[in-house]
């Protein structure tokens, strides 16, 4: 069993910085790969980042590419997502994920463990 907490959301102006913190409690975090997601008002979850178990993998959706960066410290047990130059189009709660199959969570599939989520709001 997993348990994960969101944490580091917050308001921000556009072009400004924030880095979001997934603390998971539990000993098989090492074996999860870990996502981040995100869901606007009105809107679907989309994906936002993976990692893989090892940290040697990482893939972004093309809205992100370039601006966030997802990392994991295993001795810690948490995940981040740092997020620069944020746009008014990235307010959304944003949501830690983990599964084991790195690929299918890119798809929102085979997502064992979701977090609560936290508040992102970006201002023009």
């Amino acid at each position: 069993q997993v348990h994960l907490v969101e944490s580091g959301g917050g308001s921000v102006q556009a072009g400004g910085s924030l880095r979001l913190s997934c603390a998971a409690s539990g000993r098989t975090f090492s074996s999860y790969a870990m996502g981040w997601f995100r869901q606007a008002p009105g809107k679907e979850r989309e994906f936002v980042a993976v990692i893989s178990r090892n940290a040697v993998s990482t893939r972004y959706a093309d809205s992100v590419k370039g601006r966030f960066t997802i990392s994991r410290d295993t001795a810690e047990n948490t995940v981040h997502l740092q997020m620069n130059s944020l746009k008014p189009e990235d307010t959304a709660v944003y949501y830690c994920a983990g599964g084991l199959n790195f690929g299918t969570i890119v798809a929102g599939r085979d997502i064992d463990y979701w977090g609560q989520g936290t508040q992102v709001t970006v201002s023009s």
